[in-house]
């Protein structure tokens, strides 16, 4: 019935408010306020990172200390998620989990203040199901949602450098892609959820390279060979990744375990791209003994463990280490 509805309420709650274009570029600027909730581990970096751009941003964070980092590198924040993403023509998410996602995006104190044409940028690795779902709720309000999670790390995230894994409609890439230069390089890989599916598919093969890499070294420390040699080597063979090029010598061999990524979080991603694995028919028996290898380390080496601990816990010792 005409006049009903979430949609009709938004624009009786914004009649006041000029609807944002759906069709409108950025052509290289951003114009209009962004929020952006969620401030922690990779979220500070990326808020920092866009304030320093230049652009207009309001965070909120549940945590006191993440809403000063913010304020301290010239962010403006606000107490509630509603309050933060009150006026936003662009709102970006970059929270742990798709329930926690689903939280902020179904709470209707958020929803009355996004005007109709909002690009909503959920950042997080979120479940594609849950991803499509939420698209085709916002999309009821005249709200767009763009999935573009990244790769690359606290390092990454510092430097600007992260791979933005997107998905969604061609009109909302092309909105974001100006907003979003600043944290690193966008890759369009389809459709909605397909960025949150690419994202958990990659962290899958990933967790596979670092036990993979991390048993390797093991096995060549007990027949002798120096495991710095045996990481040179492997990165000019056939054998290197990421794990061998960047995690070995940056966080492992110097027992540093620190990467930034919580090995419950790699855990919740993994077991993300097995529950996709089903949901398709994929058979895949090396990654599900890879996700049940992963799950048991985090349950033998506790929540505070590190992704990079995986190598200690596979076997791989220091000459600190006790015997």
């Amino acid at each position: 019935m005409s006049g009903q509805g979430p949609e009709a309420a938004a624009e009786r709650r914004h009649a006041g408010r000029p609807s944002i274009p759906e069709g409108d570029s950025m052509s290289g600027t951003v114009t209009g306020p962004v929020a952006f909730i969620g401030l922690g581990n990779m979220g500070r970096p990326m808020s920092r990172r866009l304030v320093e751009a230049g652009i207009d941003l309001v965070g909120f964070d549940p945590a006191e200390s993440a809403r000063a980092a913010l304020v301290s590198v010239g962010g403006r924040v606000a107490d509630t998620a509603a309050a933060a993403v009150a006026g936003a023509e662009y709102v970006i998410l970059m929270l742990p989990t798709s329930a926690i996602v689903e939280a902020v995006l179904g709470d209707e104190a958020v929803l009355a203040e996004l005007a109709p044409g909002t690009v909503i940028v959920d950042m997080s690795s979120s479940e594609p199901e849950s991803t499509q779902r939420l698209s085709a709720a916002l999309a009821e309000r005249k709200l767009l949602l763009v999935d573009a999670p990244v790769s690359g790390g606290v390092a990454g995230a510092n430097a600007g450098t992260l791979a933005l894994i997107a998905g969604g409609p061609d009109e909302a890439i092309d909105r974001v892609t100006a907003l979003l230069a600043p944290l690193g390089r966008l890759q369009h890989v389809g459709a909605t959820g397909a960025g949150h599916a690419v994202k958990a598919i990659n962290n899958l093969m990933s967790a596979i390279h670092l036990l993979g890499s991390s048993e390797g070294v093991a096995i060549g420390q007990r027949f002798g060979v120096d495991p710095k040699v045996l990481i040179d080597t492997i990165n000019i063979s056939s054998g290197r990744s990421a794990s061998t090029e960047l995690k070995f010598p940056k966080f492992i061999l110097p027992g540093t375990y620190d990467s930034g990524f919580a090995m419950n979080l790699m855990v919740k991603d993994i077991r993300i791209a097995m529950g996709l694995a089903s949901a398709v028919g994929a058979q895949t028996p090396l990654s599900e003994k890879a996700v049940e290898l992963w799950a048991t380390a985090l349950g033998d080496l506790g929540p505070g463990a590190d992704q990079t601990d995986i190598a200690r816990w596979a076997g791989v010792t220091h000459d600190t280490d006790p015997a």
